[in-house]
């Protein structure tokens, strides 16, 4: 569904998150150091990404391995590739128009 990758980005807490996956694979420890918050409140955010699809979890004995499933991310690229041809069409047609009333 296309909103879910939305809600897992719509905190800055879950972009950096997504940020630091795009670099590879990490344990949540390293994904998640930088960010002054508790464990509960990463849990959290780790479980709507994963919920989403964003973030894939491995679980080998001790280690959670956090990785990213950039599919997940393609339905809400699709969406923002289409909208921005449609405003970018409706721009041009709005400038054109305010060309022909200045001559």
């Amino acid at each position: 569904m296309v909103n879910d990758p939305f809600k897992a980005l719509a905190h800055p807490i879950r972009r950096g998150i997504v940020e630091r996956l795009s670099e590879g694979t990490a344990t949540v420890a390293e994904a998640t150091r930088e960010f002054p918050v508790s464990k509960p409140a990463i849990s959290k955010h780790l479980k709507v990404l994963e919920e989403s699809g964003v973030v894939i979890r491995v679980i080998d004995g001790r280690n959670h391995r956090l990785s990213l499933d950039p599919r997940a991310l393609e339905g809400a690229a699709d969406w923002m590739d289409t909208q921005r041809a449609r405003w970018t069409r409706l721009f041009d047609v709005v400038d054109d128009y305010l060309q022909e009333e200045s001559t």
